[in-house]
């Protein structure tokens, strides 16, 4: 059975602004965020989309959302499934299952990253200069450790080109030092939390961002829970410190494109090069495996 991908939506009439991967239309006090197929690696939107990624990344947010509720204020209403607001006239079909009303809030214009373990940027940082994004770490480290204690490292969030890793004193005179404790404290606390909770399904979280944002007022958590696109999600029963690991996120994506650096056939800026088959195949796999293994319940095509 060929699986179609959704690269985009088009609703004749309404305004829509695309970021990376999700399509935002603003209907005033709320907004319909979509998770396309769209899929980007190193900041940059490849040409390629992934089969049915854009519906595990909004059912596995709305699992997160709902069980983080009792933790930390969200923004989200509902996902769409049987009904749209006017405007959109008869588009539910290239909308449902992975799109989310949400409450439109103000975004706060930082990426919250937590990091458990030392992989991917973060370990070249430590192997150059024994610290991540700045924060000095113990000697002796091995790829994929774990680290002693989860550490917040921030970073500048951008809708295209690159967002950059910036100290937790440059974010303070960013966004201000108290809304910067506030966001260190929950980014810490989520990601435990549902580190915790997925080891129990047999995945370990070694990193992932969190975005918030603010709803009269109230800081709250927005666009994207714990997702494949915004965590490394490792096979607990295959975890071995001092290598790389498998993983059930776009990590697949980024070794072949990666690879491809190496070999001086791309420099990672736009245009990006497109995916082989074969890669976009597995990496729809490993995101469906990602949402049941985590949510404990199938996902239907």
């Amino acid at each position: 059975m060929r699986v179609e991908t959704l690269h985009q939506t088009n609703v004749p009439g309404v305004e829509v602004r695309r970021g990376k991967v999700r399509d935002i239309y603003d209907l005033g006090d709320r907004v319909l965020i979509v998770a396309t197929d769209r899929i980007s690696a190193f900041d940059c939107v490849l040409p390629d989309a992934i089969p049915q990624k854009g519906r595990v990344l909004t059912g596995l947010s709305k699992f997160w959302f709902e069980r983080f509720s009792g933790r930390c204020p969200h923004h989200l209403i509902e996902v769409v499934d049987r009904s749209l607001p006017d405007v959109f006239g008869p588009s539910l079909d290239q909308f449902r299952g992975r799109a989310m009303l949400c409450r439109k809030a103000e975004v706060v214009p930082i990426e919250c990253v937590a990091r458990g373990y030392l992989a991917g940027s973060g370990w070249r940082e430590y192997v150059r200069d024994g610290s991540v994004c700045g924060v000095k770490l113990p000697s002796g480290l091995v790829q994929c450790d774990r680290l002693p204690a989860p550490i917040f490292t921030p970073a500048t969030k951008a809708d295209s080109g690159h967002d950059e890793n910036i100290s937790f004193e440059q974010a303070c005179a960013l966004v201000g030092a108290e809304t910067m404790r506030q966001l260190r404290d929950r980014t810490l606390d989520l990601y435990a939390a549902g580190a915790e909770y997925a080891l129990t399904r047999g995945i370990i979280i070694a990193d992932t961002k969190f975005e918030f944002g603010r709803v009269d007022g109230e800081l709250v958590l927005i666009d994207e829970v714990l997702t494949p696109d915004s965590s490394r999600f490792w096979p607990a029963d295959r975890y071995e410190r001092g290598r790389d690991q498998e993983s059930y996120d776009k990590q697949f994506v980024r070794n072949h494109l990666q690879a491809m650096c190496d070999q001086g056939a791309w420099d990672k800026t736009d245009p990006a090069p497109s995916l082989p088959a074969e890669v976009i195949a597995s990496t729809s796999v490993l995101y469906r495996q990602a949402y049941e293994q985590i949510t404990g319940t199938s996902f239907i095509l």
